[in-house]
């Protein structure tokens, strides 16, 4: 909002310099009225008179905020308009680097990606993967019996029975938001042979729980573990030859039936 300033003389007193707006009080003895669309008068200070009782009573500081002064929008600007610019904290100095840091130009990068990580708030601003319980993947372990079992190398870790404890867990996991799993299986050990072909039997530990927990949960997304090793009597992930060579292609063709057993 515009407004007219005037005074007696040709131009803001001299005085102006050295007001600040945060901390400023007008008294009666030093001001000299200048004409406001907002009030009959606003005052600024002269320089001739003494400073006799405070119009506004001065308040002190008690915490790092600094005290209004009770000035107007227009007594602020007109203020900082003559030259008079409330006084701010200082910049803060550049760190020093350790002593021995050589002296060199500065490298000609266009970007210096690192500016964005500088602090919390600009990694925050910036950051382009968040994550949340809704990126993880939880890994389960599941066998053919009813009862949850502890897994002894992996303590607090157990197997939990397909048709049971593996529900109750993934409903627990959903509701705080994870909604991907990953199975991995224990199959008896009369199923194992050394080509593994347990591993695309449809109707094998894996394919029955893929359709049960899709029965269950439809929006649950699952993630299997396309070994050998489960299925293997020979504990490995491929198809060992009787000299130990591992047959990379024939392990191949087995690990193909097993993605195609696990997705219908």
């Amino acid at each position: 909002m515009a407004s007219t300033i005037f005074s007696t003389s040709s131009s803001l007193p001299t005085a102006v310099k050295g007001l600040d707006c945060n901390t400023y009080k007008p008294t009666l003895g030093n001001l000299r009225f200048i004409a406001s669309p907002n009030r009959k008068s606003i005052a600024v200070p002269s320089s001739s008179s003494p400073a006799p009782k405070p119009l506004f009573p001065v308040v002190k500081a008690t915490s790092d905020v600094p005290v209004k002064t009770g000035l107007s929008d227009a007594e602020c600007e007109a203020a900082v308009a003559a030259g008079n610019v409330p006084e701010a904290p200082p910049v803060p100095p550049t760190p020093l680097a350790p002593a021995g840091t050589p002296v060199v130009p500065s490298l000609p990068l266009s970007r210096r990606p690192r500016r964005t990580r500088r602090s919390p708030a600009l990694r925050a601003a910036f950051q382009e993967t968040s994550i949340s319980p809704a990126n993880f993947v939880y890994p389960l372990f599941i066998h053919e019996g009813e009862e949850d079992t502890p897994i002894g190398a992996m303590p607090g870790c157990y197997r939990l029975g397909w048709r049971h404890g593996l529900l109750e867990e993934v409903a627990k996991a959903r509701d705080v938001g994870v909604n991907s799993i990953v199975l991995f299986p224990k199959v008896p050990d009369a199923l194992k042979t050394p080509t593994g072909d347990e591993a695309y039997n449809e109707y094998g530990l894996v394919p029955r729980t893929i359709r049960m927990l899709k029965d269950k949960f439809p929006g649950l997304a699952i993630y299997t573990d396309v070994a050998l090793d489960p299925y293997s009597s020979d504990g490995h992930d491929g198809i060992v030859r009787e000299d130990g060579v591992i047959m990379n292609d024939e392990t191949v063709h087995q690990l193909c039936k097993q993605a195609v057993a696990q997705g219908f």
